[in-house]
């Protein structure tokens, strides 16, 4: 895919800007966290494993935001195991950056359906509207909101941090979405979009 941002997306990130919140990040760094990996496998559904599909989609948004002229530092970028903790101290020991954590979510309720943002700061809620409004526009699925949320790896990340759920993998249709290369490579690109659209 082309390093430049298509004509509708740049429409988009014009309107993210100036229509979602008032906080704007002046970070040079994004540190992508892929969800889970290694001995932690995620949620499995549908023959899908959640720690394979948030590596492919960091590794997508990695070339997204580098095209974009975005340091970007790895959390993971192969199949290992690395704790809360490390994630952790792996976004604290950068400067002016972004913690964006991918993830795929699952309930036993399998008609729930949805992409969601969580987040734990005030500058989380706004990057995570950013982030949430560009998937809405881009992809197919339902928008089920940002929300608050004390998670651990938000709290002990000192950047402004938020966690993506691209999907239910529990619900066949999301699941099916989720499983063509495709859809991850329009998610990873509509993250970026939304990422870019916080940046001052």
């Amino acid at each position: 895919m082309s390093a430049h941002i298509p004509t509708l997306a740049l429409a988009w990130l014009l309107l993210l800007s100036s229509s979602v919140g008032t906080w704007a990040a002046s970070f040079s760094t994004v540190v992508i966290d892929a969800g889970h990996g290694g001995k932690d496998g995620g949620c499995v559904h549908h023959g899908l494993v959640e720690k394979k599909l948030c590596l492919d989609v960091a590794l997508r948004l990695e070339k997204h935001l580098k095209a974009r002229g975005i340091r970007v530092i790895m959390t993971r970028r192969t199949d290992v195991y690395v704790s809360l903790e490390q994630r952790a101290a792996i976004s604290n020991r950068q400067r002016h950056a972004l913690f964006v954590s991918l993830h795929f979510n699952a309930t036993r309720n399998r008609a729930i359906s949805g992409m969601e943002v969580f987040y734990r700061s005030s500058a989380g809620k706004s990057v995570a509207s950013r982030i949430l409004r560009s998937m809405d526009l881009n992809l197919k699925g339902k928008n089920r909101g940002i929300f608050y949320e004390d998670l651990k790896v938000l709290r002990a990340t000192r950047a402004v941090a938020v966690l993506v759920e691209g999907g239910y993998l529990s619900n066949k249709i999301d699941a099916a979405r989720c499983a063509t290369a495709a859809h991850r490579e329009e998610m990873a690109r509509a993250i970026a979009v939304g990422i870019m659209a916080s940046r001052s």
